[in-house]
């Protein structure tokens, strides 16, 4: 699934394409995916890309009449193609720009998601959100704050969108691996100089993963096609029973959430 870091790399490489280009037409090829693709795509015709942003998991492309809010789901992915390039069996959307390219939505599993909000309204999936882990609104104090008294698993806990967006499966645990605190620790155990370290990692993490293009799953590929790096770094996830990579002992899986977990015993405590 694209976390944050992909979602990122996906607005970066579609952003130089679509900036200031006129919409000459949108083509839906599939009425649904998560949820009902809005009829209010239509009216982009004719308008000016003015900015592309991101909250949380959401890319948001803005016009004068309003903006459409992308979620790629499990398995979405946007290119920039030529125009004339063909669309395949799980190209559901293409935005079409006047300079001959289009922007086309790819999505095998149809979780993803297009939306539609009207100018200066907040729609409610943006709602109820956490801040952005790469602002200074994201720091030890705000958080040990959220924590104090909670008794959830801190990997539960940093995945809650409501206490901070986009810190994903994957990148909950580097985190907690760099910061040498297990998963299953308490939230309202951990002392302020533990929340900073995580914090820390948390942003760096994110961050190099941003600067090497994404991690490298099955389902993601950047807008120009290529796949990310960051992959070959992690240190924990998807290795269990392979050696840690500071004290050689087995990394270790289980399932937090629903979601499978990855850490080391004797560096996690």
């Amino acid at each position: 699934m694209p976390e944050l870091p992909e979602v990122e790399v996906s607005k970066m490489g579609i952003s130089p394409h679509l900036l200031g280009e006129t919409v000459q037409s949108v083509t839906v090829r599939t009425k649904k995916l998560r949820w009902d693709i809005p009829q209010e795509l239509e009216l982009l015709e004719g308008q000016v890309i003015r900015n592309i942003s991101r909250r949380a998991k959401y890319l948001i492309v803005q016009t004068d009449i309003g903006s459409t809010i992308i979620h790629l789901g499990m398995s979405g992915s946007l290119r920039v193609l030529d125009a004339d390039f063909a669309p395949g069996k799980h190209d559901h959307v293409d935005i079409k720009l006047t300079n001959g390219k289009v922007l086309r939505y790819n999505d095998p599993r149809r979780f993803g998601a297009w939306l539609w909000c009207e100018p200066n309204e907040s729609h409610q999936v943006l709602s109820h959100l956490g801040p952005e882990p790469l602002t200074d609104e994201f720091n030890p104090e705000y958080i040990s704050a959220k924590a104090k008294g909670k008794r959830v698993a801190v990997k539960q806990f940093i995945m809650d969108n409501k206490v901070v967006v986009g810190v994903g499966n994957i990148y909950a645990s580097e985190s907690l691996f760099s910061a040498k605190i297990h998963p299953l620790r308490a939230t309202g155990t951990l002392l302020m100089s533990e929340w900073s370290c995580l914090v820390t990692e948390i942003k760096q993490v994110l961050t190099t993963a941003i600067a090497q293009g994404g991690t490298t799953l099955k389902d993601f590929s950047q807008a120009d096609g290529k796949p990310g790096y960051f992959a070959q770094e992690l240190k924990v996830y998807g290795r269990a029973g392979l050696p840690c990579v500071n004290c050689g002992c087995d990394i270790e899986e289980l399932k937090i959430g629903q979601r499978n977990t990855f850490f080391c015993y004797k560096c996690q405590k």
